[in-house]
């Protein structure tokens, strides 16, 4: 079972650079308080040399959207639509403590992070684009079919986990209490991504290491490398459920 982009996608958005995290071992029973005070700090700074929309991770992001035929200030990537309401209201909802801390980082580096629940996923997972009889739940519960040529994250099952690529994630993979296993990705499309990225792994890295005492691993994707392989992580909830 693999994490990939498509053919298609490297050879539209050469630039994009992906990185993945897989984690083994979370819980809901941490408190993240103090250490995602520093990230918020740092995007506090940022935000007081200029808004979000300045900042050249999230242009370089609104020219994609654009690309994608969308229009960017009504469909936001993830880490735009984060730095935007912490702008607004001085600080962002807690929802679970491995999302808070990827929320966190999202908005210290200004760079979109998914995060799922590998529980919920059936088979390969692969951004590409949808041919439109693929199923997306919300939050809400509704079930939606991502138009024909949307960028989605899609599973082997037919399965969108996230609609207009970096926009909006799906109800069925999002972090709950009871999820154990966790694939957390990392894109970006700007200049200087290629030494962004590995910093952005490397701080969520560290971070897994002293909250939840797990060794993650980490992959950097390219046209060249494009694969990740989640086997090992899910063979280990299948031997799991068995015992």
């Amino acid at each position: 079972m693999f994490f990939r982009h498509s053919n298609e996608m490297w050879s539209e958005f050469p630039e994009l650079v992906p990185g993945v995290l897989l984690a083994e071992g979370i819980t809901s029973a941490v408190d993240v308080g103090d250490r995602i005070g520093k990230y918020h700090a740092i995007a506090a700074d940022r935000l007081m040399q200029g808004p979000e929309g300045e900042m050249a991770e999230i242009q370089a992001w609104r020219r994609s959207f654009s690309k994608m035929g969308l229009k960017p200030t009504q469909y936001r990537c993830a880490s735009e639509a984060l730095l935007r309401r912490f702008r607004q209201e001085g600080s962002l909802p807690r929802l679970h403590p491995l999302v808070d801390l990827c929320n966190a980082i999202s908005i210290a580096f200004a760079i979109p992070i998914a995060v799922f629940d590998l529980a919920k996923i059936s088979g390969d997972l692969e951004v590409r684009h949808a041919a439109g009889n693929e199923s997306y739940l919300t939050f809400s519960g509704e079930m939606e079919r991502p138009e024909a040529r949307e960028v989605i994250f899609a599973d082997g099952a037919g399965q969108a986990h996230a609609r207009r690529w970096t926009n909006r994630q799906s109800g069925l993979s999002a972090v709950r209490n009871d999820t154990h296993s966790v694939l957390i990705v990392a894109e970006a499309l700007h200049e200087s991504a290629g030494s962004d990225v590995p910093k952005l792994i490397d701080a969520i890295e560290a971070e897994l290491s002293a909250i939840w005492s797990i060794e993650a691993r980490q992959g950097l994707l390219s046209p060249s490398s494009p694969r990740f392989d989640l086997s090992s992580a899910m063979n280990l909830q299948l031997q799991q459920k068995r015992d």
